[in-house]
């Protein structure tokens, strides 16, 4: 593989072979745009939907002080940054990092906030910045149990009225008891409002993987939370919970990859939505074998159809997923390369049916490049994803239109 870059165009000459094609070029153009990220910033989150689309991350001051910043797309160009607050107790972790959302004018983020000094003792903080307001909301609670224990992972996704679907991963059970047993780990969800208000806390599953993202979708019947589950045997595979005539489902899970693995392995699925179609994508190595499937549903969530193996080889997982339509998504995720890595993206259809693969940037290959972003805007495809060179880091975004995918 080759790699050229002219005043913002990277072009990639990838050479592709397959058992079954001979060996073919391929000639991709990512159109790199200026970041509106800083100096030593990391951990980029992007959101975007009916016409806004934004991106946050967080900037390092120093050894202790963080900020979390954000920026609005227009036109095609990342406007001014602005900061939502500053902290130096914050728990700033490779794979549990902040996010953006917005719906109807009101914005919603959140950060970690160490809680005790435990190394996993954080919890999770909203800030709201309601329509109108000048002023953040900030340091708001999403969960009031106190425990010194881990909670995190946290997805959230425009709801109704203005308001948001939030889930995460909490750990408010792991608390050793007097008898020295600890529980699980678990995943629950809540609505939030506006201003801030916190409803409807629910358990969604009483025992699931410790450390992997969570990812949540609105489908017609309503949201639907997708999140590595963890068996008393330690299988890790995929489960999904859905929101039906306002009750929720028993977890089920949503293809037995059989994926035994004791620990967690860091590697969550991501969920895109259009009315009741639904596409999943998730990385695992059962059997040994890392791979990226993808699977679609026409139906909510309620029933999938057989997985789509994406990658061909060396997946690192670290996935994203967009639906075009409710037969075609695209899908990102992170492969390695000699002692590097690579972020690749493809479209695929419901019938199996994929594009060339497309090289959107070369990565370093440590966990400090975090987990790559990718959005839908327009008829445009926007990655994002942190840079690492020379010990510090910077966020990088492109776009590929979605015509050449």
């Amino acid at each position: 593989m080759k790699s050229y870059t002219f005043c913002g165009l990277s072009v990639l000459i990838v050479f592709l072979t397959s058992c079954a094609e001979p060996q073919k070029k391929e000639i991709n153009i990512v159109n790199n745009i200026v970041s509106p990220a800083g100096e030593n910033s990391s951990l980029p989150n992007l959101f975007s939907n009916k016409g806004k689309t934004l991106m946050s991350w967080v900037e390092h001051q120093g050894d202790t002080l963080a900020s979390l910043r954000y920026a609005e797309l227009k036109d095609g160009e990342w406007q001014a940054s602005h900061e939502i607050l500053q902290g130096a107790d914050w728990f700033v972790n490779w794979a549990d990092f902040p996010m953006i959302t917005e719906n109807g004018g009101n914005l919603l983020s959140h950060v970690l906030k160490k809680s005790s000094e435990g190394t996993y003792s954080y919890d999770v903080k909203l800030n709201v910045l309601p329509k109108g307001s000048e002023n953040w909301l900030t340091d708001l609670p999403l969960h009031t149990d106190g425990t010194p224990t881990e909670h995190g992972f946290v997805s959230a996704v425009p709801y109704k009225d203005g308001s948001f679907f939030v889930t995460w991963l909490d750990g408010r059970n792991t608390e050793e008891n007097q008898d020295g047993i600890r529980g699980a780990m678990t995943v629950r969800a809540a609505e939030i409002s506006a201003q801030g208000e916190v409803s409807r806390d629910t358990v969604l599953d009483a025992r699931t993987c410790d450390c992997c993202q969570t990812t949540a979708a609105i489908t017609s019947n309503g949201p639907v939370v997708i999140y590595r589950d963890r068996s008393e045997e330690e299988i890790r595979d995929m489960s999904i919970v859905r929101q039906v005539a306002g009750e929720w489902t028993a977890p089920k899970t949503i293809y037995s990859d059989i994926w035994l693995i004791k620990g967690c392995p860091v590697n969550g699925p991501k969920a895109s939505s259009i009315g009741n179609s639904l596409a999943v994508a998730w990385f695992t190595a059962a059997g040994d074998l890392p791979k990226v499937n993808l699977v679609f549903s026409n139906d909510g969530g309620e029933h999938f159809d057989p997985p789509i193996r994406v990658d061909e080889a060396d997946a690192l997982g670290r996935v994203d997923v967009l639906l075009l339509d409710a037969d075609t998504a695209i899908v990102s995720w992170m492969e390695s390369k000699d002692s590097r890595a690579q972020l690749k993206a493809i479209k695929i259809t419901r019938s199996g049916k994929k594009s060339d693969y497309k090289i959107i940037a070369e990565l370093d290959g440590s966990r400090k490049t975090g987990f790559p972003q990718m959005e839908l805007v327009g008829d445009r495809v926007y990655f994002a994803w942190t840079d690492v060179a020379k010990g510090s880091s910077t966020i990088k975004t492109a776009y590929l239109p979605v015509v050449q995918f």
